[in-house]
Formats: C-alpha cells, structure tokens, sequence
C-alpha cells in the first residue's frame, strides 16, 4: 500500500528527461517540416520520413522513461497533498492548451465557411477576388473550387449518418464506461473497474478502425485528398488531429489498464487514472463538435 505524507513536498534529483524532451520534440518536428516541404516540392526521396520516425522513437523513450520515474516516486510514497494539487492544476492547464489548439482549427472551418468561401463568390463590399473566377459556385461543402486543375475537387463527402454517426455513438458510449470505471475505482471494486476500463479502450480502438476505413474511402473513391481544396484540407486537419488524439488517449487507458492489473491505485489516490479520464472526456467533447460542424451542418 503506498503511504502518503502531507508534511513535505517532493523535490526530484536533476533528470536527464526534460534534454531529451527538448530533443525528441526538435527531431520530431524538424522531420516533420522536412518531410512536408520535400512533399510540396515534388521530391520522390525524401529524409523527412526518417528523422521524424528518429524523433517518434525519441519521444517514446522519454514517456515511458519520465513516466516511470513519476509512478514508482508515487508508488514510494514521496509525493503530499500539495504535490497531487500540482498534477492536477499542471493536467488542467493541459487539457486547457489542446482546447485553444482545436478552436484554432474551428475558428479556420468558421473563417472559410463565412467568410473566404462567400468573399471568393461575390458576396460583401470588399469581394473583389470574384473577378478572378467569374463562374465560381459559393457553396459548402466546397466541390467546385476555383482552379480544379490545380485543386481537383472531391467526387463527394463523407455521409454524417454513417460511419461518422456510428463513431459518435462509440465514443459517447466510451465516456460512460470510463465513468463506470471511475466510479468503480472509488469504491475500491476492482472487477468492474477492469472490465469497464478493457470496454472504453475497445471502443477507442474501433472508433480508430472505423476512421481508418473513413479516410481509405475517402482518398480511393471520393477523391476526397489533402490537395482537394479547401474542404479537403480543413477534414483532414480536424479530423486527422482528433484522431491522433484518440490514438493518445487509447494509449493512456491501456496502460491505467496494465497498472490496475498490478495493482496499482485505491479508492483514494488514483490521479493517474483521473487524468487519462479526463483527456478522454475532453476528446469525447471535441468529437461531438466535429460531428456538428464538420459532418453534418
């Protein structure tokens, strides 16, 4: 059973994680922007790949390093009430920055829609751009856009009450069972916990197959692409980095999962479990606003 004090507050040992942090993020993102811009480029052979797969591996090895680090000082009883306030204000503050980095994303859906979308049409006093391409059709979704030699639009979308419905149903569902295991947790009942828990990251891992399918149809009989215009590019950058979320907090779960299975938690001090909750609640939110406005209106 892990102790907790409540008179001192942990001070760690200098670590090596936050070098290899800063590392692991400048690999990963030189990769990325590297591989980006040999794909605009039209280069067949490109480095980008892998210095961002080098990068990935990097970031791998500072999670499951740090992390660890984190769990056993817990499971040693050196962290106070004041260290768990800590966590839990430094997860808050988190969940806040991922909530700004997806109203960037609707803020650009909302920006196009209203108003680069109707000014490229005609529509307002300061429509000029609408000489340029005097036959264009102000419509969203965008199917006809301006130039399509240079953007060749999408056969069609995806349907909303299909696969998109059926993934919001999973999802929806999984927060329940999250809770479920939670409440669980707090009575200390440890079978319940770990089948509620197994069933949320199950439907996690369905909602990935199912998208994964979604983007498959989507490129091989849509023509639905990243180069398909505007409509194209915001699906894919909304869509694409929710689901890049999911797969993180699948993760999360998974390993909450494996440490309830060894024992780790009680009734009392399972912020470990809490947090990965509460990343998943909030990806549950963001899903719903992107089944309304991305899919359906």
């Amino acid at each position: 059973m892990t102790t907790h004090h409540h008179e001192h507050y942990y001070v760690p040992a200098q670590s090596k994680w936050p070098i290899i942090a800063t590392v692991g993020m400048l690999t990963t993102m030189f990769g990325l922007g590297t591989w980006m811009n040999d794909m605009s480029a039209g280069h067949d052979k490109s480095s980008g790949p892998w210095i961002f797969f080098a990068g990935g591996l990097i970031m791998a090895y500072l999670l499951f390093g740090w992390f660890g680090n984190v769990v056993r000082e817990s499971r040693s009883g050196l962290y106070s009430a004041q260290m768990d306030r800590s966590f839990r204000w430094g997860m808050s503050w988190f969940i806040f920055s991922e909530v700004m980095f997806f109203a960037a994303f609707f803020g650009a859906l909302f920006y196009v829609r209203n108003f680069s979308v109707p000014w490229l049409g005609g529509e307002g006093g300061h429509a000029i751009s609408h000489m340029l391409w005097p036959n264009f059709q102000a419509e969203w979704p965008l199917l006809n856009t301006p130039d399509p030699k240079l953007f060749p639009p999408p056969k069609g979308i995806i349907e909303a009450w299909h696969l998109p419905l059926i993934n919001t149903i999973l999802l929806v569902s999984s927060s329940f069972t999250v809770t479920f295991a939670h409440h669980a947790l707090k009575k200390n009942h440890r079978g319940p916990l770990k089948a509620w828990l197994a069933l949320t990251i199950l439907l996690g891992a369905t909602f990935l197959v199912l998208q994964a399918y979604e983007y498959h149809e989507a490129y091989t009989e849509l023509g639905l692409t990243l180069g398909s215009g505007i409509y194209g590019a915001t699906f894919f950058m909304l869509t694409g980095f929710h689901g890049a979320h999911v797969t993180m907090g699948t993760i999360i779960l998974a390993v909450m999962l494996v440490r309830i299975l060894r024992g780790h938690f009680d009734a009392d001090h399972h912020f470990g479990f809490e947090a990965g909750a509460w990343y998943w609640h909030f990806v549950d939110v963001v899903w719903i606003g992107l089944f309304v406005f991305v899919y359906v209106v």
